[in-house]
């Protein structure tokens, strides 16, 4: 590469882009984790709980993960995620629109 072409900036990227949100923090996307498998660990045992109640403690978690776990990953989880993004595009549309106006 020559440093003619390392010095040239595409007028694309030069404009002013609009405000995204952050990438949720190890923090949120642990609540958001736990608030997709607590509801479903829940309803899994209220409804397997009387027919999984002679079995051995091992096989019943066994069981409830072999359900849960997939039902969260490929479901639950994804949905929350989207929703929380949808939330936080919201906050800083709402903030670039207030300091918009601020300016003007």
């Amino acid at each position: 590469m020559t440093a003619q072409a390392t010095s040239e900036i595409p007028a694309e990227s030069t404009a002013v882009a609009p405000a995204r949100p952050k990438v949720p923090s190890v923090h949120m996307r642990a609540l958001i984790t736990w608030l997709a498998i607590f509801p479903l660990v829940s309803l899994g045992m209220l409804l397997l709980g009387p027919i999984m109640e002679p079995w051995h403690p091992v096989l019943r978690a066994l069981l409830l993960t072999a359900l849960v776990v997939p039902a969260a990953v490929y479901v639950v989880v994804p949905r929350l995620m989207a929703g929380h993004g949808v939330l936080s595009r919201k906050v800083v549309e709402r903030a670039a629109q207030r300091a918009a106006r601020k300016s003007a």
